[in-house]
């Protein structure tokens, strides 16, 4: 017994207990990480449809369209003739361009000798050739064809030859033949002004180079060594002969340039 007349249990006894309905449902709070799984879920789906959408507007759609097919460094070559070689279509999108493909199928062309195919964003394809350079013309007059530096035969000519393309005379014409190499390189060594009164070159094989001049004198050169010393030895020879500084020669022969021998 307390020292207020009551015990314990009295005190106990005096709590009020918390009244209950048996019908009455507790509610719970909103499940914030549920909606925040949700809301991520939402925005993640958003993203991939933008992304599939731009995909599509960038690898087929018009966004990145081809419009122009630009054709540089063509002089002889027609810039059309490039575009149909190249088989670009309008309308295709810059991404699906294969640009290898394209720079193959211009480099078939034979007066091509090196092409690059680029894009130019956002709309453009940008082809780049280079145009092989005639140095000399082989074949019967109405269907010869023009040969490069390289011996490479390229076009074909009906009429005249471009100037400055040297008649040349070779058994079997083509880059790997040796007399058509040498003929090639002592041709490339000559200045224009001589150049010009070249009627012909021959070589029986690649020691046995002869220029054959307009009017008719001929020029042994022997091999394609030496070629530019010959050159312009040849063309001193030429200037002292025009200013009749020496006694007219039938036949210069430039073999060993150190030696020269005019008959």
């Amino acid at each position: 017994m307390s020292r207020t007349g009551t015990t314990t249990r009295d005190r106990g006894s005096s709590r009020r207990p918390v009244p209950r309905h048996p019908g009455s449902r507790v509610t719970p709070l909103p499940n914030r990480r549920h909606h925040a799984r949700r809301r991520r879920a939402v925005l993640l789906a958003a993203g991939v449809v933008v992304v599939a959408l731009l995909g599509w507007a960038l690898w087929s759609g018009p966004l990145l369209a081809v419009r122009t097919v630009q054709v540089d460094g063509a002089t002889t070559l027609p810039a059309e003739l490039v575009r149909e070689a190249a088989g670009i279509p309008d309308g295709r999108s810059l991404l699906r361009v294969d640009v290898d493909a394209a720079r193959e199928a211009v480099a078939v062309l034979p007066q091509v000798e090196s092409v690059t195919v680029t894009r130019g964003w956002p709309s453009r394809v940008v082809i780049t050739l280079v145009e092989r350079t005639p140095l000399a013309v082989v074949g019967e007059s109405g269907r010869r064809s023009l040969v490069d530096e390289r011996g490479v035969l390229f076009d074909t000519v009906t009429g005249e030859a471009p100037a400055g393309v040297v008649p040349l005379a070779v058994r079997d014409p083509g880059p790997d033949d040796a007399a058509t190499r040498a003929a090639l390189t002592a041709i490339a060594a000559l200045p224009g002004a001589v150049r010009e009164q070249v009627a012909q070159v021959s070589a029986e094989d690649a020691d046995a180079i002869v220029l054959t001049l307009g009017d008719g004198t001929v020029v042994r050169w022997g091999g394609a060594d030496e070629s530019a010393t010959k050159a312009e030895i040849l063309a001193a020879l030429l200037d002292q002969l025009d200013a009749e500084t020496l006694d007219p020669a039938d036949e210069l022969d430039l073999t060993v340039p150190s030696a020269v021998v005019l008959r």
